[in-house]
This record gives structure tokens, C-alpha cells and sequence, in this order.
């Protein structure tokens, strides 16, 4: 290579494939939607409670401490945000790469690359979803899975993941569609 010749500076990226066919691998998508609902719910369940048993002590404490014990109540909103960051932090990045409640309706979450989840990409998903939920954009939110096959969120097609049945309910869908 000359001095004039052009030097190539940079990253080179390598653009992966989908991992997930909606086509030939049908399984891992019927049904998504409806119990993602689902385990959205048991989500915020599973968040709320322990934001509401903070907020009862600090009540009793209030009373207790004649007043002052109630500006613990300055602290329970940020300490709420880091508990449902942590939650979902830590639950997407675990070896399941789901929530609780994903769990209990038997779903994961997924890079587009097949990928399992990890911390931050599990705390980006709930911020994006939370930013887009108070943006006014619901309707869009939820509209975005009617447009695509593999019925992605808008804020998942944002993060780049996926939603998917997980293995073993995927292995049952695929034994009732073979013996149909």
C-alpha cells in the first residue's frame, strides 16, 4: 500500500440475520401477544409490591417519629425506578433471559440475532418501553405488532429484541402441529 492510497479507518460491522423465521419456526410466536399482556401484569405486581410495602413503613415511621419520618418519602419514586431497573435488569439477564412473569406465561426475550439478554440490555428495553408508553405513543406501542410478523413492539424493534415462546413451550406447539 502506497502513501496515497486511501486508508481504511473505522469498525467494520458485521450485519447478523435474523435468527427467528416467523415462516418456518411459527411455533415460537403463536400466542405472544395476549400472555405478554399477561406477564406484564405480573410484572408490575411483582414491582409494586415491595414499592408498596416501603411506602406503609414509612408511614408507621412517620407516625412513630412524630412527622420527620415521613421525608423518607422524598427517596421511594427514585428508589422505585432503580428497583424496577434492577428487576429487569437482572431477570432479562438472567440464563432464563425473561421476567418473572415471562416466566410463568413462558416467554423470553431475545436479541434479533438470537442472543440471549443481558443487564443493560434488559434496563435499556424497560426504559425505552417506559419513555415510550409516556410519550403518548400507546397506540403506536401496540399497533407496531400488528405490522410485523414476528409481532414485535415498538420499543423492542427500537432495542432490537424479540419476543418468543421458549423452548419448551415451543416443543409442545411443535408436537400439537405435528400431530394435527
Amino acid at each position: 500500500m502506497s502513501n496515497f492510497d486511501p486508508k481504511r479507518i473505522g469498525l467494520s460491522v458485521d450485519v447478523k440475520p435474523h435468527a427467528y423465521d416467523p415462516v418456518t419456526q411459527p411455533e415460537l410466536f403463536e400466542g405472544v401477544l395476549p400472555r405478554r399482556v399477561v406477564a406484564f401484569v405480573i410484572d408490575v405486581i411483582v414491582i409494586l409490591a415491595p414499592v408498596a410495602g416501603v411506602a406503609m413503613f414509612i408511614v408507621l415511621f412517620g407516625l412513630v417519629t412524630f412527622g420527620f419520618g415521613w421525608l423518607l418519602f422524598w427517596f421511594l419514586f427514585p428508589g422505585s425506578i432503580v428497583w424496577s431497573l434492577c428487576y429487569y435488569g437482572f431477570t432479562l439477564g438472567s440464563p432464563a433471559s425473561a421476567t418473572i412473569g415471562m416466566r410463568v406465561m413462558d416467554l423470553e426475550l431475545r436479541t434479533w440475532y438470537g442472543a440471549p439478554c443481558y443487564f443493560v440490555l434488559g434496563a435499556v428495553h424497560a426504559i425505552v418501553f417506559w419513555l415510550s408508553m409516556r410519550a403518548y405513543l400507546t397506540p403506536i406501542v401496540l399497533a407496531a405488532a400488528l405490522f410485523n410478523e414476528r409481532r414485535r413492539l415498538l420499543h423492542d424493534i427500537l432495542v432490537g429484541t424479540v419476543m418468543i415462546n421458549n423452548e419448551s413451550r415451543a416443543a409442545a406447539l411443535r408436537g400439537t402441529q405435528a400431530g394435527s
